[in-house]
């Protein structure tokens, strides 16, 4: 039989999954007339992608979006089962990356992760961000920027005591790590795009 934790952790999960599923970039770009998204430059679903459709508005709406959804995913069930929002939380990046609406193949979750970061706690997310905005503007390279950023947030949890929320990022932090590796295989060849550039 199954112990009330474990169903609380499960339907968490679930409403993390669903909210994290919800592909905005490609929702967005099709209601914006500009297309298939996922027929464009890396057909990822994420803001990076949107952004090479040449609208900057969509896809700073995108990266909010995408954000948001796991921020929103965890800030809910943290309020209807107070204990269970780690599982939103990944739930939320599960969905975002493997949404079964898409035949699960969706993002590569820096965005989300973000977001749950700064649900689970704030001064994570703003680590998260930090580093983030930081390596985007001196590297200029948007999946150097997103997987620094992603490293840093089990860093950060573990630098201020949080065990709990280290051990449910780490994790996270190495999905969206390896949905990186073709990223990382261009970095290594010196072929990987720069912000602004076409790919």
């Amino acid at each position: 039989m199954i112990s009330v934790g474990l169903r609380l952790a499960l339907y968490a999960a679930a409403i993390g999954y669903l909210f994290g599923s919800v592909p905005f970039g490609l929702i967005l770009t099709r209601l914006a007339g500009a297309g298939d998204l996922r027929a464009v430059g890396s057909g990822n679903i994420g803001a990076t992608n949107v952004l090479r459709t040449g609208r900057k508005g969509l896809a700073a709406a995108t990266l909010l979006l995408d954000l948001g959804k796991g921020a929103a995913a965890v800030l809910l069930v943290r309020a209807l089962w107070p204990g269970a929002e780690t599982a939103a939380a990944v739930g939320a990046v599960i969905g975002h990356c493997y949404p079964v609406w898409l035949r699960f193949r969706g993002g590569k979750g820096a965005a989300t992760l973000m977001g749950v970061s700064v649900a689970l706690a704030w001064p994570i997310g703003l680590v998260y961000a930090s580093v983030w905005l930081g390596m985007l503007y001196f590297v200029r390279i948007s999946s150097v920027a997103g997987m620094s950023a992603a490293v840093s947030a089990p860093i950060a949890a573990l630098v201020l005591g949080d065990w709990t929320y280290a051990q449910v990022l780490a994790p996270l932090t190495v999905l969206v790590l390896w949905l990186h590796k073709a990223n990382i295989a261009r970095l290594r060849a010196g072929t990987e795009p720069r912000v602004g550039r076409n790919p």
